[in-house]
């Protein structure tokens, strides 16, 4: 049987992914390598969380970024493989590599954080506080991550694989662990900023486009960034149903977060008020314009949506704009202190420090590490 690419017959192969996993390996270096030097020499105090009330600092942030994107990219995979449509063949299992280096790069970055991430191995299961949903959490993305080595490594090997049957559990994981995800955060009645039924269906929305524009980005990446390099049935879905899906699922974003705002801004309740200050705040405006507005007109007109280079800007705006969101909406849900007193201010401030920035680059330099060698040595990609 002759496997299907995305590459349109007779279109050149470039060195992109060699260069891509050289690339990816220096960051990971640079960043791994400053990280361990930290924490080695340093420990967690090179963190800049407090114990005023930021606890979940940039590191949180990155994790759940990746965590998000990888059950969004098993979510577009289903799309072939369970749920039969053949348009989404020629991404399919692309999208299960990338979930799986995403879902690489976040528990990474996760572990860094634990301090001593080999306790909490053990003690996270064991401890049976099966009230908290942060309890359930842990073990589902374990779970998850297992499934998912699982089906990549063991039985999904061609896009010909339409109704897997590990696919069928591994897409109810996906959307299990984002919605618990999610809960995680509504469930927190003391951090009114994130306390609310809305927020996992918020995170399944967020996971979905993210996943959408990973999709865009690496599918351009694989074809050397030229648009003309695409077979006809890729370059299709991109320009028809996915360009609609994705500029439905910014659309609902949009809504969702300007409706977070609007009632944040308008209540008067205590813990609202860091609604005031995000506002205030022109990160949020370039998110909320530049990455999230802009990216669904770009979808919406047929006459930019059917332009390889537009697809790329929009995608990756999306992925910024989703990175500056979730970091907006973890620390922002911490910066009113939960006991006040003299020593409190109105708002805790938070700033990342290097050491933290620098988990940002080892996530993606090993996410794209694994993607890149899988890519380039075990021919993932030209099945993909």
């Amino acid at each position: 049987m002759t496997m299907m690419t995305d590459t349109a017959p007779g279109a050149p192969r470039g060195n992109h992914f060699a260069m891509h996993l050289v690339v990816a390996l220096v960051l990971l270096a640079i960043g791994g390598g400053y990280v361990l030097y930290e924490l080695f020499t340093f420990g967690k105090v090179q963190f800049n969380t407090t114990n005023a009330g930021i606890f979940w600092g940039f590191a949180i942030v990155v994790y759940d970024y990746f965590l998000l994107t990888s059950t969004g990219l098993v979510m577009v995979a289903s799309l072939y493989y369970v749920f039969g449509l053949e348009e989404f063949r020629s991404v399919a299992r692309r999208c299960l590599w990338l979930a799986f280096a995403a879902i690489i790069g976040g528990v990474a970055v996760l572990f860094l954080e634990l301090g001593n991430p080999f306790v909490a191995i053990w003690a996270t299961p064991l401890n049976l506080q099966t009230a908290s949903p942060l309890f359930w959490k842990v073990l589902l993305v374990a779970a998850y991550s297992a499934l998912l080595a699982l089906v990549l490594l063991g039985k999904i090997n061609t896009r010909e694989d339409k109704g897997s049957v590990l696919m069928i559990p591994m897409t109810a994981l996906a959307f299990i662990v984002t919605l618990v995800a999610g809960s995680v955060y509504g469930m927190m009645a003391m951090r009114p900023m994130w306390f609310g039924g809305d927020v996992p269906v918020v995170f399944l929305i967020e996971s979905f486009m993210g996943a959408l524009a990973f999709t865009v980005f690496f599918s351009h990446l694989k074809n050397g960034f030229n648009h003309g390099n695409m077979r006809p049935e890729t370059r299709l879905l991109f320009e028809g149903t996915l360009a609609r899906m994705f500029a439905i699922s910014i659309g609902l974003h949009f809504i969702l977060h300007a409706g977070r705002a609007v009632t944040g801004l308008w209540s008067n309740a205590e813990g609202m008020q860091v609604w005031q200050y995000l506002v205030a705040n022109p990160l949020f405006h370039f998110a909320m314009w530049g990455c999230i507005a802009l990216p669904f007109v770009l979808m919406v007109l047929k006459s930019t949506r059917s332009n390889g280079m537009i697809q790329i800007l929009a995608a990756f705006l999306v992925m910024v704009g989703l990175l500056i969101s979730r970091y907006e909406f973890i620390i922002g849900g911490q910066q009113v202190p939960l006991f006040k007193g003299t020593w409190a201010p109105e708002l805790l401030h938070y700033s990342p420090s290097v050491g933290e920035w620098a988990l940002l680059v080892l996530a993606v330099g090993l996410a794209n590490s694994v993607y890149a060698f899988a890519a380039w040595q075990l021919g993932a990609e030209d099945r993909a």
